[in-house]
């Protein structure tokens, strides 16, 4: 690594291990950059509702994507340390966070033109390092050169407690079973689509948040960014 420039936090991880709340953690206490590119395809699934696209009509999706990328509609801001992503300049951080829209943005995700569209956004998000970006490929895809890789995941019960008490707080009324549900059927299509799959870097660190407290999470990526930065 150059020492140059700081290192790149490469977060990734199914749905529910707490990629978010770590990465936002990890990049206040380094005084890093955040980029949540998940939030990136929400955003997209988003303006498909509102267009009145079906999540699974690819080709029109794509042509979305593509239409938003190259207008800059989409936009990525961090104010005081907290990620807000714009949607035609409007924060939509809170909208895009409904269990229907993260449905949509598992689908719209796995659109290839949809992820061509912006993997040049997040890349330049990220290529001046001292940043850190979670999602589902960011250190197999978008910075396999990455100089810190995390694999953060969690059981599935574990997984599902967090996702419905985040919908217990936003007012969302629902069952944990189907909460569940959706949690495994999210796992399976985001392992088996064709184009940029969830999968485990092979030289990524895996931490298993389970029974791990955030704080115990954020220290252990914490102190791997810290050896990064003093190289070799």
């Amino acid at each position: 690594m150059s020492a140059k420039r700081p290192p790149i936090v490469a977060i990734d991880g199914p749905a529910g291990a707490g990629k978010s709340t770590v990465a936002r953690r990890v990049a206040e206490t380094l005084g890093y950059l955040l980029v949540d590119t998940g939030a990136l395809y929400r955003a997209i699934a988003l303006a498909a509702a509102r267009r009145g696209i079906g999540f699974d009509e690819t080709e029109r999706v794509g042509e979305l994507a593509e239409e938003l990328a190259r207008g800059g509609s989409v936009r990525l801001r961090n104010d005081g340390g907290v990620a807000h992503v714009e949607l035609d300049g409007e924060d939509v951080s809170g909208s895009i966070r409904t269990p229907e829209i993260s449905q949509g943005a598992s689908k719209v995700s796995a659109v290839p033109a949809v992820r061509t569209a912006l993997l040049e956004m997040q890349r330049a998000a990220g290529r001046a390092g001292g940043v850190v970006l979670e999602g589902r490929d960011i250190g197999s895809v978008v910075f396999p050169q990455a100089e810190v890789k995390v694999f953060l995941t969690a059981s599935v019960d574990e997984r599902a407690k967090r996702r419905l008490a985040d919908l217990v707080r936003a007012g969302t009324a629902t069952d944990i079973e189907v909460v569940k549900g959706e949690v495994v059927e999210r796992d399976r299509r985001d392992s088996t689509r064709p184009i940029a799959p969830l999968i485990q870097a092979e030289d990524a660190v895996v931490v298993d948040s389970s029974s791990l407290a955030v704080d115990e999470v954020v220290e252990s990526i914490v102190r791997l960014a810290k050896r990064a930065e003093n190289g070799p």
